[in-house]
Protein backbone atom coordinates (compact mmCIF):
# COMPACT_ATOMS: atom_id res chain seq x y z
CA UNK A 1 0.00 0.00 0.00
CA UNK A 2 1.60 3.43 -0.75
CA UNK A 3 1.62 6.00 1.59
CA UNK A 4 -1.04 7.00 3.86
CA UNK A 5 -2.14 10.62 4.29
CA UNK A 6 -1.21 12.79 6.95
CA UNK A 7 -4.63 14.33 8.34
CA UNK A 8 -4.80 17.62 11.03
CA UNK A 9 -8.26 17.52 12.81
CA UNK A 10 -9.57 20.82 13.77
CA UNK A 11 -11.97 20.59 16.82
CA UNK A 12 -13.55 23.37 18.68
CA UNK A 13 -15.49 21.13 21.68
CA UNK A 14 -15.95 17.35 22.62
CA UNK A 15 -14.88 15.66 19.66
CA UNK A 16 -16.58 12.47 19.01
CA UNK A 17 -16.53 12.53 15.13
CA UNK A 18 -12.55 13.49 15.77
CA UNK A 19 -12.73 9.72 17.78
CA UNK A 20 -14.58 7.94 14.87
CA UNK A 21 -11.47 9.18 12.87
CA UNK A 22 -8.85 8.38 15.22
CA UNK A 23 -10.92 5.00 15.49
CA UNK A 24 -10.98 4.05 11.44
CA UNK A 25 -7.07 5.31 11.44
CA UNK A 26 -6.36 2.41 13.62
CA UNK A 27 -7.00 -0.23 10.98
CA UNK A 28 -3.85 -0.66 9.16
CA UNK A 29 -5.63 -0.75 5.88
CA UNK A 30 -7.24 2.74 6.57
CA UNK A 31 -5.52 5.14 3.91
CA UNK A 32 -5.07 8.21 6.37
CA UNK A 33 -3.62 8.79 9.79
CA UNK A 34 -4.92 11.28 12.20
CA UNK A 35 -1.52 13.18 12.79
CA UNK A 36 -2.55 16.27 14.45
CA UNK A 37 -5.04 17.80 16.42
CA UNK A 38 -5.96 21.71 16.56
CA UNK A 39 -8.20 23.19 19.19
CA UNK A 40 -9.65 26.57 19.05
CA UNK A 41 -10.12 25.76 22.47
CA UNK A 42 -7.59 25.28 25.50
CA UNK A 43 -10.88 23.43 27.15
CA UNK A 44 -12.11 20.87 24.27
CA UNK A 45 -12.19 17.56 25.18
CA UNK A 46 -11.17 17.03 21.98
CA UNK A 47 -7.54 16.93 23.39
CA UNK A 48 -8.02 14.60 26.12
CA UNK A 49 -8.84 12.17 23.12
CA UNK A 50 -5.98 13.35 20.67
CA UNK A 51 -3.79 12.32 24.10
CA UNK A 52 -5.17 9.50 24.70
CA UNK A 53 -4.13 8.28 21.43
CA UNK A 54 -0.64 9.30 21.31
CA UNK A 55 -1.77 12.55 18.48
CA UNK A 56 0.41 15.65 18.78
CA UNK A 57 -1.99 18.40 19.52
CA UNK A 58 -1.75 22.01 19.53
CA UNK A 59 -4.16 25.01 20.72
CA UNK A 60 -4.19 27.70 18.21
CA UNK A 61 -6.44 30.96 19.20
CA UNK A 62 -6.83 33.84 17.35
CA UNK A 63 -6.61 36.21 20.13
CA UNK A 64 -3.31 35.08 21.36
CA UNK A 65 -1.81 36.76 18.55
CA UNK A 66 -1.15 40.53 17.62
CA UNK A 67 -2.89 40.55 14.05
CA UNK A 68 -4.93 37.75 11.71
CA UNK A 69 -1.70 37.22 9.82
CA UNK A 70 0.39 36.39 12.76
CA UNK A 71 -2.53 33.56 12.95
CA UNK A 72 -2.34 32.36 9.84
CA UNK A 73 1.24 32.32 9.48
CA UNK A 74 0.91 30.19 12.84
CA UNK A 75 -1.65 27.56 11.34
CA UNK A 76 0.33 27.30 7.84
CA UNK A 77 3.95 26.89 9.63
CA UNK A 78 2.23 24.05 12.22
CA UNK A 79 0.48 22.30 9.28
CA UNK A 80 3.73 22.45 7.08
CA UNK A 81 6.16 21.20 10.24
CA UNK A 82 3.41 17.92 10.18
CA UNK A 83 3.67 17.28 7.06
CA UNK A 84 -0.08 17.89 6.86
CA UNK A 85 -2.09 16.73 3.56
CA UNK A 86 -5.52 17.20 4.34
CA UNK A 87 -7.65 18.91 7.31
CA UNK A 88 -10.53 17.99 8.58
CA UNK A 89 -12.92 20.17 10.67
CA UNK A 90 -14.78 18.57 13.35
CA UNK A 91 -17.20 20.39 15.28
CA UNK A 92 -14.66 23.84 14.68
CA UNK A 93 -16.68 26.55 15.22
CA UNK A 94 -14.23 29.24 13.18
CA UNK A 95 -13.75 30.58 9.44
CA UNK A 96 -11.08 28.98 7.88
CA UNK A 97 -9.11 31.77 7.18
CA UNK A 98 -8.94 32.26 3.13
CA UNK A 99 -5.11 31.94 3.12
CA UNK A 100 -5.32 28.14 4.26
CA UNK A 101 -8.43 27.58 2.38
CA UNK A 102 -6.09 28.26 -0.65
CA UNK A 103 -2.92 26.29 0.52
CA UNK A 104 -5.06 23.38 1.21
CA UNK A 105 -7.74 23.80 -1.76
CA UNK A 106 -9.73 20.95 -2.10
CA UNK A 107 -8.06 19.01 0.93
CA UNK A 108 -10.68 20.71 3.50
CA UNK A 109 -13.42 18.70 4.71
CA UNK A 110 -15.79 19.85 7.26
CA UNK A 111 -19.31 17.53 8.34
CA UNK A 112 -22.24 19.37 8.70
CA UNK A 113 -25.33 18.28 10.72
CA UNK A 114 -27.94 18.42 7.66
CA UNK A 115 -28.29 17.71 4.06
CA UNK A 116 -26.56 20.77 2.45
CA UNK A 117 -27.23 23.35 0.67
CA UNK A 118 -30.47 23.24 3.12
CA UNK A 119 -30.00 24.94 6.75
CA UNK A 120 -26.16 25.52 5.96
CA UNK A 121 -24.39 28.79 6.53
CA UNK A 122 -23.41 31.11 9.37
CA UNK A 123 -24.48 30.65 12.33
CA UNK A 124 -26.44 27.25 11.58
CA UNK A 125 -23.94 25.14 13.71
CA UNK A 126 -25.22 22.47 16.97
CA UNK A 127 -28.61 22.41 18.06
CA UNK A 128 -29.56 25.36 16.18
CA UNK A 129 -29.54 22.92 12.76
CA UNK A 130 -31.79 20.18 14.05
CA UNK A 131 -34.19 22.67 15.65
CA UNK A 132 -34.44 24.54 12.00
CA UNK A 133 -34.95 20.91 10.45
CA UNK A 134 -37.61 19.84 12.99
CA UNK A 135 -39.18 23.67 12.05
CA UNK A 136 -39.40 22.97 8.27
CA UNK A 137 -41.49 19.96 8.97
CA UNK A 138 -38.54 18.33 6.83
CA UNK A 139 -39.05 14.68 6.07
CA UNK A 140 -35.35 13.77 6.93
CA UNK A 141 -32.50 15.01 7.21
CA UNK A 142 -28.38 13.66 7.71
CA UNK A 143 -25.05 14.72 7.57
CA UNK A 144 -22.84 16.06 4.90
CA UNK A 145 -19.48 16.07 4.05
CA UNK A 146 -18.14 18.71 2.18
CA UNK A 147 -15.22 20.43 0.90
CA UNK A 148 -14.61 24.13 2.20
CA UNK A 149 -14.78 27.24 0.67
CA UNK A 150 -14.07 31.03 2.12
CA UNK A 151 -17.82 30.64 2.69
CA UNK A 152 -19.82 28.27 5.52
CA UNK A 153 -21.05 25.54 4.28
CA UNK A 154 -20.68 26.18 0.99
CA UNK A 155 -17.99 23.95 -1.22
CA UNK A 156 -18.54 20.96 -3.09
CA UNK A 157 -20.52 17.85 -1.63
CA UNK A 158 -18.24 14.62 -1.34
CA UNK A 159 -20.58 12.62 0.54
CA UNK A 160 -24.44 12.43 2.14
CA UNK A 161 -26.06 10.15 5.03
CA UNK A 162 -29.81 10.35 4.74
CA UNK A 163 -31.57 9.88 8.11
CA UNK A 164 -35.14 10.17 8.94
CA UNK A 165 -37.27 12.79 10.86
CA UNK A 166 -39.88 10.95 13.24
CA UNK A 167 -43.20 12.60 14.42
CA UNK A 168 -42.40 13.66 17.84
CA UNK A 169 -38.93 14.13 16.91
CA UNK A 170 -37.61 16.70 19.16
CA UNK A 171 -34.19 18.83 18.39
CA UNK A 172 -32.12 16.03 21.10
CA UNK A 173 -33.11 13.30 19.62
CA UNK A 174 -32.86 14.11 16.02
CA UNK A 175 -28.98 15.44 17.20
CA UNK A 176 -28.31 11.92 18.52
CA UNK A 177 -29.50 9.87 15.08
CA UNK A 178 -27.92 12.35 12.76
CA UNK A 179 -24.51 11.73 15.07
CA UNK A 180 -24.79 8.90 15.21
CA UNK A 181 -24.68 8.42 11.01
CA UNK A 182 -22.10 11.65 11.44
CA UNK A 183 -19.82 9.09 12.88
CA UNK A 184 -19.89 6.32 9.96
CA UNK A 185 -19.80 8.54 7.32
CA UNK A 186 -17.26 10.91 8.40
CA UNK A 187 -14.40 8.06 7.83
CA UNK A 188 -15.83 7.00 4.55
CA UNK A 189 -15.81 10.41 2.91
CA UNK A 190 -11.85 11.32 4.40
CA UNK A 191 -11.08 7.55 2.91
CA UNK A 192 -12.64 8.44 -0.22
CA UNK A 193 -10.26 11.77 -0.29
CA UNK A 194 -7.08 9.86 0.73
CA UNK A 195 -7.49 7.04 -1.62
CA UNK A 196 -8.06 9.70 -4.70
CA UNK A 197 -5.22 11.87 -3.17
CA UNK A 198 -3.39 8.64 -3.70
CA UNK A 199 -4.44 7.54 -6.58
CA UNK A 200 -3.70 10.84 -8.20
CA UNK A 201 -1.29 12.73 -6.09
CA UNK A 202 -0.55 16.02 -8.11
CA UNK A 203 -4.67 16.49 -8.38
Amino acid sequence: MKRKIRVAVFISGGGTNLQSLIDSAADPEYPAEIALVVSSKRTAYGLERAKAASIPSKVLRKKDFDSDSQFVSAAIELLHSHEIDVICLAGYLKLVPEEIVREFRHRILNIHPALLPDFGGEGMYGMRVHEAVLAARAKESGPTVHFVDEIYDHGNILMQSKVPVFEGDTPEKLQERVLEAEHKLYPQALKKLALDLITTPNS
